[in-house]
């Protein structure tokens, strides 16, 4: 059995041993270095996200009665900053009509922390599924569309954020 006795001069020693090799300045990369974020991926469109798109919907307070709530965040790919200004376009099959219907569709543009929100009617299924849609198209960044599917027909709000990369 080896024990080992700690001392002052024994800790300044290895501790100085450790800094002349080497290994925490250069050997072993970012030991000393703050945690640096690799970067915030952007969001890929959607297949099928695009249907039914109507360039240029109208900016809006809310699509039609209402009762449910379409929201996310608007990001930029790399290093996640929030987008304010960002016109996010929305649409969906509703209880007040189908998504290819232009009464169905609207636009809101992202807060200062880059959160849009809009309600919208009630979402029903098309072809047995619930889900929204939703569009940037502003031309600052890259397009994107999204598809998002909701768990149950009976949820009365939907989530979706973008990471954006410029174009």
């Amino acid at each position: 059995m080896t024990i080992v006795v700690l001392s002052r001069r024994n800790l300044l020693a290895a501790g100085g041993s450790v800094l002349a090799t080497g290994v925490l300045t250069a050997g072993v990369s970012g030991l000393l270095l703050p945690a640096r974020a690799d970067g915030l991926a952007p969001t890929e469109s959607m297949t099928g996200g695009a249907n039914n798109y109507r360039k240029g919907a109208a900016i809006v307070d809310r699509i039609g009665k209402g009762g449910f709530w379409m929201s996310g965040t608007v990001r930029r790919a790399g290093d996640g900053a929030p987008l304010a200004g960002q016109r996010i376009q929305i649409w969906a099959h509703t209880v007040e009509g189908q998504e290819h219907e232009p009464q169905s569709h609207g636009a809101t543009l992202t807060d200062k922390d880059g959160a849009f929100r809009l309600e919208m009617p009630q979402i029903i299924p098309i072809f047995g599924q619930p889900h929204g849609h939703l569009a940037y198209d502003s031309g600052e960044f890259k397009t994107v569309f999204l598809r998002p599917i909701m768990r149950s027909a009976k949820d009365t709000s939907l989530e979706a954020h973008f990471v954006l990369q410029p174009a």
